[in-house]
């Protein structure tokens, strides 16, 4: 080791470590060979131990995630999913085998296409899971943990830090907690902030309003001149709203159009409402986010309207006569 070697380097040889061990097994010569490492530096036997606590924390997430995500990972080995996860630091924070070789993320950007959910763990210990169509830049302070959502949706599981509060900016928005779990979804005239454990504060920048402070099972709409739009608390109907992380939608009581809404965020063939007579009808059920067929059938039997099904859209069409 030379006195020129980065903290974040450290960390991101740890993180390959894990990885190699996970894919290799604990063999002597690894052992040895690991242990060598680490004696070289005594930053490198903190990182490792880090680095191993988010593999862990990814693992057990994935053993107690429901049947529709662990059905939407069958196409990968339980290995190769916590491979694409691989905890990292710096300018590396995850890995995914690709053709044999590693693939190195930057850990500044995260950005997820249509229907695409991803969870990465960040430097600190926190984690986060985004959803579709979603953007955000991560900034890592010695005063502040800072997240600018870009566009989209994410959660995020906030690693305790009191000199370093975790903010999250969307738009105008920002969102404070120092270690906690909460939602933000960016919109075009504010954000949804969801509240899953702990206490956050939310306010918009620049504006004399004081801060807003939301707890678990609490969940708000902070729109861009500050006003506050805060919902009763209840534990379930944040939950429910977070079923996208587990790859679900849970529809109870939304009207169609706020579902189809939902739907098209996830999918490249799009539902549409041909009958405006149709949209408010409300609608309950669980369904993958990956499944407008299936939804689309479903609101066939339930409010008996006939359904055309072509190469880039799903018509929900006119009520059958009865």
């Amino acid at each position: 080791m030379t006195d020129r070697e980065k903290a974040e380097d450290i960390e991101a040889e740890a993180a390959r470590w894990v990885w190699r061990l996970d894919r290799d097994g604990h063999t002597p010569e690894q052992e040895a060979e690991l242990e060598a490492w680490l004696a070289r530096d005594e930053r490198r036997r903190g990182a490792f131990m880090k680095a191993e606590a988010v593999w862990t924390l990814l693992d057990r997430a994935r053993d107690t995630a429901p049947p529709a995500w662990q059905a939407a990972e069958a196409r990968r080995s339980k290995r190769e999913s916590r491979r694409a996860l691989l905890a990292g630091a710096g300018a590396a924070i995850a890995a995914t085998v690709v053709g044999g070789g590693v693939l190195i993320w930057r850990e500044d950007q995260f950005r997820t296409g249509v229907g695409e959910i991803r969870r990465a763990p960040l430097k600190d210990g926190s984690a986060v899971v985004i959803n579709t169509t979603s953007a955000i830049d991560v900034a890592f302070r010695q005063k502040q943990r800072t997240i600018r959502l870009k566009e989209g949706e994410a959660w995020f599981q906030v690693a305790h830090d009191v000199q370093r509060p975790f903010v999250v900016e969307a738009g105008a928005v920002r969102v404070r907690a120092v270690g906690t779990a909460f939602s933000v979804r960016r919109r075009a005239d504010g954000a949804d902030v969801l509240v899953t454990e702990g206490v956050v504060e939310a306010w918009v920048d620049g504006a004399a309003r004081a801060p807003t402070r939301l707890t678990a099972g609490q969940n708000a709409f902070i729109d861009n001149s500050a006003a506050v739009h805060e919902a009763v608390a209840a534990p379930a109907v944040v939950d429910r709203k977070l079923e996208w992380r587990y790859g679900r939608i849970d529809l109870a009581g939304e009207t169609l159009q706020e579902a189809v809404a939902d739907f098209n965020r996830y999918n490249a063939r799009k539902l549409v409402i041909a009958d405006p007579g149709i949209a408010d009808e409300r609608l309950y059920g669980v369904f993958n986010t990956d499944g407008p067929d299936a939804f689309a059938a479903a609101v066939r039997a339930s409010l008996g309207v006939e359904i055309e099904v072509r190469s880039s859209e799903i018509i929900l069409g006119r009520r059958r006569a009865s």
